[in-house]
């Protein structure tokens, strides 16, 4: 593989995770100036940027147990991967905070990109379980003591904590110290490789139907509410679904290669 074509190939598959959160003039324009998508795969960045423009559900008073309306979750976004018609699309069933979800998911991206010369390679996580802590802000985990749920591993959420260096020189995607390695393993790097994390509304009201039963319920709040800042508190670039296991089936429907890692489900 010649220089041009590695270059080409890592340029695909970047988005930068703050653009999210951007309107959409300023999103789309901030994806185009971006390195990682400078060239590369039309469809995977045209993707990006429509995800980086959609609107998310992130100022909720209450939340209902089910969810029934597509106002009440981050429709546009979903539909927006549902509908995309790049390369080999792959959605992964993510349970277990403390399993090596990230780590699979970025070397079947590598794979894809790197083995099989598809650089519009599409991962999405369905994830729920305490897989689901690890969308929620450091913010949420201060105030409700979320490490308690996550397991003796996490005293706080690493696995969005930014890496020291998360330079990328697409000369050198073998590096077993660079940006593609198992050092890399975070939802921020993983974002920026075009990786789609949906949270799970269900998850989110059972994690606060778990907290108030616990007694960590500083506000004294009821699970609506509770459940309500616990959305409102999903880091920048995750797409809220009405429920990850239910959610499945409609990618499957559009493609969606189905994989799952055997992992052990503490919370729906």
């Amino acid at each position: 593989m010649n220089n041009q074509t590695r270059r080409r190939i890592v340029a695909s598959v970047g988005a930068a995770v703050a653009v999210t959160q951007l309107p959409s003039l300023a999103a789309k324009a901030a994806v185009a100036s971006t390195p990682w998508l400078a060239m590369g795969a039309r469809p995977l960045r045209d993707l990006v940027e429509r995800l980086a423009a959609a609107p998310r559900r992130r100022s909720l008073s209450t939340v209902p147990m089910i969810l029934d309306d597509p106002s009440q979750w981050d429709d546009e976004a979903l539909q927006t991967v549902i509908a995309y018609r790049g390369g080999p699309k792959q959605v992964w069933d993510n349970t277990d905070i403390g399993g090596p979800w990230l780590n699979l998911m970025r070397n079947a991206l590598n794979v894809q990109v790197w083995s099989f010369r598809h650089p519009d390679f599409l991962a999405v996580s369905t994830t729920h379980g305490t897989a689901n802590l690890a969308l929620i802000d450091q913010v949420m985990w201060d105030k409700y003591q979320l490490a308690k749920l996550a397991g003796e591993r996490f005293r706080s959420n690493t696995l969005i904590a930014e890496p020291v260096n998360t330079g990328v020189n697409p000369d050198d995607y073998q590096s077993a110290e660079g940006a593609f390695s198992s050092r890399f393993n975070s939802i921020p790097l993983l974002q920026r490789r075009g990786v789609v994390f949906m949270a799970c509304h269900n998850a989110l009201w059972e994690t606060a139907e778990r907290l108030i039963n616990a007694g960590s319920n500083p506000d004294r709040v009821d699970v609506q509410t509770l459940a309500a800042e616990l959305t409102n508190h999903l880091v920048p670039g995750v797409v809220l679904t009405p429920g990850a296991v239910g959610t499945l089936p409609e990618l499957q429907q559009v493609g969606f290669q189905y994989a799952r890692k055997r992992q052990p489900i503490t919370t729906a």
